[in-house]
Order: structure tokens, then C-alpha cells, then sequence
């Protein structure tokens, strides 16, 4: 591979007293373990509630773009287009607060002993911006689509069946968005800004699958969003929330062209209690190193059971369904795994199979030196 560039991938999780604390962050940077200008994307977990008005997230990002900014050499408006800042709000039962950074550089391959098997790679993209009445809808589904195949060209992955993690974050409908469309002429998928994230979520998590060939395009309709639960991607992770107009789309898998001491895989979650899937999956990965972190969805499961027995996460009016959901599959992570600083996000629609979800752990090879 003499003269071939490969990725070099680093992964850190760091916790935080606030959304806004990015003092472990600056402690690895003076370190020098940690460069900032090689950051490529950043998954946050933050202690709001995760719901429209949840503005941890907008502030986690702030706090980011502010610090990235001189290490990037562009100003704080700037870092997103050059960093994914996907931040998830929702730390509920026992779940910590916690930012997990990924860093890049490409590097000549020459001279190098390469792995002999495929490492974590990572690709970034970003859709454009949406219409209000664009989002939860075709438009979305494939700018979607397309992004995942343009950041899987960015991380240096071929093959799908080489993609095990697709984080999206998506924008929101509020009520200044719904009254310009109406405005317009144009009406949105809903007027309900709570319901917006599912749509957006919902048709986001579609475009995923139909990139990944898990579900054909032609089977996909606007009617499919919320709808079809046949539908579903069993790699996408999405967030939604009012800090961005457009999708960002983060992919991460194994790749050849990666020297990186980590390695990811996923399972799927039948069910929010189902831990034999999980850990089946640690099995497989703890057997190739030591826990990064793992990287899981959430929800209440639409029919209103679990394995048969009522659940009345649905019908809680004091404490929104996605809480309550997050809350027990990171119960049942961090049990399984001895770790709390896990990356659970409510809201599956279409992510996993209904009331399920995806999960995907990332690993420290042991006998390399590696980030953690």
C-alpha cells in the first residue's frame, strides 16, 4: 500500500458536569492526547428532556463551536459545517452526561504495519436545508439517502454490509416554521412540533435503510412514515432538534483503509428488555478488546406491550414516552455492560423493529495502544 492514505480514527469519552463543560475536553487537548483540529464529530449526551424545548443540546453545540473554532481556524458559525455535533438530549434513570469525540487524520500508509483485518472508519455529510414542508416526507427520505452514501465514500467504506452505526441529526418543525409554510400555500406533515421530531426521525432513519439496501426505495412513500413499522433500518440512529435546518449524517463502520486500534459492530434489539440480543454482542466484541462505548435507540414500543404485557409509557401525560423508554434500555446497557456514560437516544420510529431498536458497541483493541 506503499503511497496509499489511511485513516487514523481516535475515540474518546469524556464526561461533563453540564452541557456546557468542556473541561475533560481541554484537559486532553493540554495533554496532548486529544488535538482538536482533527476532530471530526462530536455524540452528546445531555441532561435536558430531550423534548422541543430541550436547549442543552443547542448550548452543548454553542460551547463546542466556540472551543473548536480557533483550533479550526473559522469562526463558531463555521464549525458545523466542518465538525458533526450530534447532541442527544435525555439522561433519565441512569444514564451520566457525557460527550464521545471522534478525531481523523489521513496519514501515508507507507512504512506502516497495517492491521490485518477491517478497523473503525468514519464519514461525515450533510444534506441541505429543508422546507418545513419538506421534512417527514420524500425530500427527506432522499436527501437522506444520499448523504449516507456520500459520508461512506468520506470513511472510506465499499460495502454496506460494512456500515454499523448511521447517526443522523435532523431539524424539527416549530410553530414560527409551521405558520410561514401555511403562509405559503404549503401545508407540513403536521402542525404539532412534538410529533414533527418522529416524522422527521421517521423519515430520516427510512432514507438510511433505503441507502443501506435494507429497504427498497419503491417501497417507501410518504404514507410509509409512521406507518409501515415493516420499514425499518437496523443501523440508523436519529436524533431530532431545533439547532439545525438540515441533516447531519455521521457513518460509522470498518474499513480496510483504516489503521485505527477500534473496532464497532450492532445488533438489534428486539424489544426494550431484551438483553440476550446485547449480550451476544458484547460477547462477540469484548472478545477483540475493551468497551468505548456503546451506542444505542429507544422507544416505547407503539402497540402498547412488551412480550405481551401492558406498558403505559403511551399514555403518561406527566412523562413523554421517550423518557420513560431511554430510561430502561439504559437500565438494561448499563447492567449489562457495568458502564453508565452510554449513548441512549429516545425515539426509534423506524430504527430497529417497533419498540426495539439498534445498538452498537465500539471497541479498544488491547494489545495496540488506542483512545478511549
Amino acid at each position: 500500500m506503499s503511497g496509499a492514505m489511511v485513516q487514523e480514527v481516535g475515540v474518546w469519552r469524556v464526561p461533563c458536569a453540564g452541557p456546557g463543560d468542556l473541561s475533560g475536553v481541554r484537559a486532553l487537548a493540554e495533554s496532548g492526547a486529544l488535538v482538536p483540529a482533527d476532530i471530526v464529530a462530536v455524540m452528546g449526551k445531555t441532561e435536558g428532556n430531550g423534548c422541543v424545548n430541550d436547549f442543552t443540546r443547542e448550548y452543548a453545540a454553542s460551547a463546542w463551536c466556540q472551543w473548536l473554532a480557533p483550533a479550526l481556524g473559522c469562526s463558531a458559525d463555521a464549525v458545523h459545517h466542518r465538525v458533526a455535533l450530534v447532541m442527544s438530549g435525555g439522561t433519565e434513570g441512569v444514564l451520566s452526561p457525557h460527550f464521545t469525540v471522534f478525531t481523523r487524520r489521513w496519514v501515508n500508509a507507507g512504512g506502516r504495519t497495517l492491521p490485518s483485518g477491517k478497523r473503525l472508519a468514519i464519514g461525515v455529510a450533510h444534506t441541505r436545508d429543508f422546507l418545513p414542508e419538506e421534512m417527514g416526507r420524500a425530500a427527506q427520505i432522499d436527501a437522506t439517502a444520499r448523504a449516507v452514501a456520500e459520508a461512506m465514500r468520506d470513511a472510506g467504506i465499499d460495502s454496506a454490509q460494512d456500515v454499523h452505526f448511521v447517526q443522523v441529526k435532523c431539524p424539527l418543525l416549530t410553530a414560527a416554521k409551521v405558520s410561514a409554510a401555511l403562509s405559503r400555500g404549503a401545508d407540513p406533515v403536521t402542525h404539532d412540533s412534538y410529533e414533527s421530531m418522529g416524522f422527521s426521525r421517521g423519515a430520516s432513519a427510512l432514507g438510511v435503510a433505503v441507502a443501506l439496501g435494507e429497504v427498497a426505495r419503491e417501497r417507501v412513500s410518504d404514507a410509509s412514515v409512521l406507518a409501515d413499522w415493516s420499514l425499518f433500518s437496523a443501523r440508523a440512529s436519529v436524533s431530532a432538534g431545533i439547532e439545525l435546518e438540515g441533516n447531519v449524517v455521521i457513518v460509522l463502520g470498518e474499513s480496510r483503509a483504516s489503521v485505527a486500534p477500534l473496532r464497532i459492530g450492532h445488533a438489534v434489539m428486539s424489544d426494550a428488555i431484551d438483553a440476550a440480543g446485547v449480550q451476544a454482542l458484547l460477547r462477540d466484541m469484548l472478545g477483540a478488546g475493551r468497551l468505548v462505548n456503546l451506542l444505542a435507540k429507544a422507544e416505547a414500543s407503539p402497540d402498547g406491550r412488551v412480550r405481551g404485557r401492558r406498558h403505559t409509557m403511551l399514555n403518561d401525560s406527566d412523562i413523554h414516552a421517550t423518557r420513560h423508554a431511554r430510561a430502561v434500555v439504559g437500565g438494561v446497557l448499563a447492567a449489562l455492560s457495568g458502564e453508565t456514560a452510554l449513548y441512549v437516544s429516545g425515539g426509534a420510529e423506524h430504527q430497529g423493529p417497533a419498540g426495539g431498536g439498534p445498538v452498537a458497541a465500539i471497541v479498544r483493541i488491547e494489545e495496540q495502544g488506542a483512545a478511549s
